[in-house]
């Protein structure tokens, strides 16, 4: 009996900063083994195996009784992107690889085309594709809410870390 074929599931998040630049921004995500400082309720990430900021890098993520290791894909710092893939898990995810993505915004009523655009903050996309799960409970757009969810707790968290760092570098000065 020929086994049926389900199609892989693909969803985007995105989340919106007014107060940080991208490059900032950008930074605190390429740190791969140290999203625990921004995704909610991880307890730990560690680097497993890999060479920091090098595609290969795995890090090992728990939370309370979840836990996933995943793979650092690629980085690419210019464009500050970056994909990695879920390895072993206790989630469910089968075949999940994800990218991540720092935009700049531009401000809005800028016209003048000989000069850029002045930046107005940043966005974060987080895209990703999955088999679908083989279990009843969560469907796609649970995953897509929980998604959405981590990715505006990230976002927030880190706008508020990169807000902090600004104020202490000027305090300093």
């Amino acid at each position: 009996m020929a086994e049926e074929s389900r199609a892989k599931w693909e969803g985007k998040a995105t989340a919106e900063l007014q107060g940080s630049e991208a490059e900032q921004i950008w930074a605190l995500l390429a740190d791969f083994c140290n999203i625990d400082k921004f995704f909610p309720n991880m307890d730990i990430c560690e680097r497993v195996e890999g060479s920091p900021g090098q595609p290969g890098l795995v890090r090992h993520c728990v939370s309370q009784d979840k836990w996933a290791n995943e793979k650092l894909l690629t980085i690419d710092p210019t464009n500050m992107c970056l994909s990695y893939a879920v390895l072993e898990n206790n989630l469910g995810l089968n075949n999940y690889v994800a990218t991540l993505k720092v935009l700049p915004t531009l401000q809005g009523d800028h016209h003048d085309a000989a000069k850029p655009a002045p930046a107005a903050g940043c966005k974060i996309e987080w895209s990703f594709v999955v088999d679908p799960f083989e279990f009843d409970d969560w469907k796609f757009q649970d995953l897509l809410s929980f998604i959405d969810y981590c990715l505006q707790f990230m976002a927030n968290k880190m706008e508020e870390y990169a807000i902090n760092t600004q104020n202490l570098q000027a305090a300093q000065v």
